[in-house]
């Protein structure tokens, strides 16, 4: 008999290859956007920071060896100062005019745009046209082309129809500032109803009309309550937008005839009284308005997309 060996088996060991964790590749990721985000925080950021510390100072630039720690006297004072209070009024008026005003043109003209004619693209883009324009080129053409007494376009429409002439800055000024303005936003928010208008469901609509439902009906129990969302954010960009307006203000009455809005007493503290501290104070004041405004409106977004994503 013969003893058979058997030569022993070796196994080569299998080389892994190591994954990079899920922690390395979102970094790998957000690489990409770190310049950007750098050069953000440096732009708006250490300026607001900088902002926050001036206002808790006593500081006038005319006297600035004088310049003292006064902890929140400086907000203390906006919000006690009458001039400062009127312009907070001032400017709710104003955005409050504009935004409601400008929603409901807006409406109208989506509305009519929604339907089909011969030239649409052309008049939506003649309408879309004024939110395209430079908002300090915008007050001018105001004041100047339309609110002018003596050459202005609706002074001489007057004249020839033979009615009176009059000086619609000095009799109506905040009026005056309201109009420029809703004329340069209608068509944002246009656009934003539109878009609206264009997402509803088609075979929904044709159903109630089936049904026989008027025009009306259609547009109170079904177009309204879908552009519910569409009016709010209309509403909160906006806003966010007219509270921080400065040009129309400081373009059409300089700040003059009680329409000094809060940022138009913010460049008055700041470069007129040299009032550093009680300027920045009121800035923070601004912009912590405008926080709370684009908090709703990234909520409304967010609701806006959540929808989508639904009926998707």
């Amino acid at each position: 008999m013969t003893a058979t060996t058997t030569a022993p088996v070796t196994t080569t060991p299998v080389r892994t290859t190591r994954q990079p964790s899920a922690r390395l590749r979102a970094w790998a990721t957000r690489a990409p956007l770190l310049p950007a985000l750098i050069f953000m925080v440096a732009v708006t950021q250490l300026p607001f920071v900088a902002t926050l510390v001036i206002s808790f100072f006593d500081w006038n630039a005319l006297y600035p060896k004088a310049r003292h720690f006064t902890g929140v006297d400086n907000y203390r004072q906006v919000l006690s100062d009458a001039d400062l209070r009127h312009s907070v009024w001032t400017t709710v008026l104003l955005t409050a005019a504009v935004v409601l005003a400008s929603l409901v043109l807006g409406l109208v003209l989506a509305l009519l745009l929604d339907r089909r004619f011969p030239g649409r693209g052309v008049v939506r883009t003649l309408l879309i046209a004024p939110f395209l324009v430079v908002p300090v080129a915008a007050a001018l053409l105001w004041k100047h082309v339309l609110y002018n007494p003596e050459y202005g376009l609706f002074n001489g429409l007057l004249h020839y129809v033979g009615g009176p002439q009059p000086d619609w800055i000095s009799n109506t000024p905040l009026l005056a500032v309201e109009a420029s303005l809703v004329w340069q936003w209608t068509p944002f928010m246009m656009l934003i109803l539109l878009a609206g208008l264009q997402s509803r469901d088609p075979e929904q609509l044709e159903a109630a009309r089936v049904d026989g439902a008027s025009d009306w009906q259609v547009f109170r129990h079904l177009t309204l309550p879908h552009l519910r969302r569409y009016l709010e954010l209309g509403a909160l960009l906006g806003s966010i937008y007219i509270v921080q307006n400065f040009d129309a203000v400081f373009t059409i009455t300089s700040g003059g005839l009680g329409t000094a809005n809060l940022p138009y007493t913010v460049y008055q503290s700041f470069y007129q009284a040299h009032e550093n501290g009680l300027a920045s104070a009121a800035g923070v004041l601004v912009v912590i308005g405008s926080i709370v405004i684009a908090t709703f409106a990234l909520r409304v977004v967010s609701s806006l997309f959540r929808e989508e994503v639904s009926r998707a």
